[in-house]
């Protein structure tokens, strides 16, 4: 069943979301060779906590740690070790906290000091694909609507949608009806209403589609061990439209509404 959420809880996972977007750019400036994934799992918990929030993922179905932190091949759920980051690397970080009874949840890819063309190619088709489906979020689409301009997107730009996992709704709950695929056709699922909030999720591949599952039962990776990139935002649909809602309280609030790749 879909909640649709009061103008309250809005402000109330924006809140969390704001967390989640202050944590995640804190982090960007940690993200350089040498660095371990254990020590920025670290820094999100110790932050998240400073801000009055709680890490969303830490025992969350028996995961590990605050912070997801994903690596080249990996798409989503790596577990944060004593691995170092190397030049080149291109990192995924998922995150999330729980803070006065609701969830805000994000995600973004970062390069690594210098990377190749097809790693920045890639990490920016990811970004671009959310925007994209950003823009089909209003009243009387339908959630595969989203879908559909997410797929497009990535596949124009010669990259692949991963099908092994998708979006949600977020709330109460870290994860809530709708899930939001980023593939296929449009016209499909429930009719979007004011008050559903989504957490909208790229997860591409700059090869194949296909998954595997690592040995410690979390790390996503592709089957042809290419290169994956993941975006993530916590979205509202309001009054006004499709606000982002996990961007930091500072940030121009355009950037809310408005897509840089229109």
């Amino acid at each position: 069943m879909i909640v649709l959420k009061s103008e309250k809880e809005i402000v109330a996972i924006r809140k969390s979301s704001r967390i989640v977007a202050q944590v995640l750019a804190d982090l960007r400036n940690l993200v350089e060779p040498g660095i371990t994934t254990r020590d920025l799992d670290a820094f999100a918990e110790k932050k998240a906590k400073e801000m009055g929030a709680v890490p969303a993922f830490k025992g969350y179905r028996g995961y590990p740690a605050s912070l997801c932190t994903s690596v080249n091949e990996e798409i989503i759920h790596g577990i944060p070790s004593s691995r170092k980051l190397q030049e080149g690397d291109i990192l995924g970080l998922d995150f999330g906290v729980l803070c006065d009874g609701y969830f805000g949840d994000a995600a973004v890819t970062y390069p690594v000091g210098e990377v190749g063309l097809e790693a920045s190619r890639l990490i920016e088709a990811a970004e671009k694909a959310f925007f994209k489906g950003l823009e089909k979020v209003k009243e009387g689409n339908r959630i595969s609507d989203i879908s559909q301009a997410i797929q497009n997107s990535v596949e124009a730009q010669g990259f692949s949608v991963i099908r092994a996992f998708v979006g949600h709704g977020i709330g109460i709950s870290l994860h809530e009806e709708p899930q939001v695929p980023n593939f296929g056709p449009p016209g499909r699922g429930p009719k979007m209403k004011k008050g559903l909030v989504l957490a909208i999720e790229p997860m591409i591949a700059a090869g194949d589609w296909n998954v595997e599952i690592k040995d410690d039962h979390w790390t996503a990776i592709t089957k042809d061990k290419s290169l994956s990139a993941h975006y993530e935002h916590t979205v509202a649909l309001t009054q006004q439209g499709a606000e982002i809602l996990s961007i930091r309280e500072e940030e121009d609030l355009s950037y809310a509404k408005e897509s840089p790749y229109a």
